[in-house]
């Protein structure tokens, strides 16, 4: 790879350290040319001297939110410039999603393997979305559980013979809503008395004839959640 730049952002002395000695080590070509603990250290560096890579921690002086905002702003002033996070946020998910958001090219979190040259090649090479392997764990274990889900809630629908209004009613019920305030939805082509006719009949597929006694729309909404016929993270009200 041809010889470029670099500016590593960290805020802890001796993780900065390491971080420099992964760069000398595995990857000669990247020249650091400066290094810093603060925000202000950092645009303070940059205002002089524009690097092609900027190796990025998220939490700075305490704050997690501090690497996104510089993120954000190198973006929008430095529209070629490649950023990459290398953070100690191993947990909060959401942190690296705001990260990819305000426009990084990739999260490296510091477990497991740690920075590779191939991870600073890949993003060099123009590459976006470059993770390590305990980011690209948790990516294979949601993408898994989302086609479980999927693949469910697809068996559930045609096993239980699902139309769209039986799914638009059982999840509003889940939403709280009462079958008179359902029944002015628009798309919602029933009255009062054929939503109380369909959720009996609604009882009558999902619950075997011993469990029909009694059956509530609160328990029929969590037997329609337990089948995955509805989703309890994808609740969303129709337009009224």
């Amino acid at each position: 790879m041809d010889h470029f730049k670099v500016i590593i952002v960290e805020d802890v002395k001796l993780e900065l350290k390491g971080t420099e000695e992964i760069f000398r080590n595995e990857i000669p070509e990247a020249e650091i040319i400066g290094t810093a603990m603060s925000e202000d250290e950092f645009w303070s560096i940059i205002k002089d001297n524009v690097p092609d890579l900027v190796l990025l921690d998220l939490g700075l002086g305490g704050s997690t939110t501090i690497g996104v905002e510089i993120c954000r702003k190198l973006r929008k002033q430095y529209a070629q410039l490649h950023v990459l996070i290398f953070t100690g946020e191993i947990l909060n998910e959401k942190l690296w999603v705001d990260a990819l958001d305000a426009g990084a090219d990739g999260v490296i979190l510091k477990t497991g393997e740690l920075l590779t040259k191939s991870d600073v090649n890949a993003v060099m090479d123009g590459k976006r979305m470059v993770f390590n392997q305990p980011i690209l764990e948790k990516i294979l274990q949601r993408f898994r559980q989302t086609v479980l889900n999927e693949s469910r809630r697809s068996e559930a629908i045609v096993d239980y013979e699902i139309d769209e209004y039986d799914e638009r009613f059982l999840r509003h019920l889940a939403l709280g809503y009462t079958k008179d305030q359902i029944a002015q939805l628009r798309g919602m082509p029933f009255g009062v008395k054929s939503l109380e006719k369909r959720q009996n009949d609604l009882v009558n597929r999902l619950f075997r004839s011993n469990e029909r006694t009694g059956v509530n729309a609160t328990r029929l909404v969590t037997k329609a959640l337990q089948l995955g016929i509805i989703d309890v993270n994808n609740l969303e009200a129709d337009e009224d």
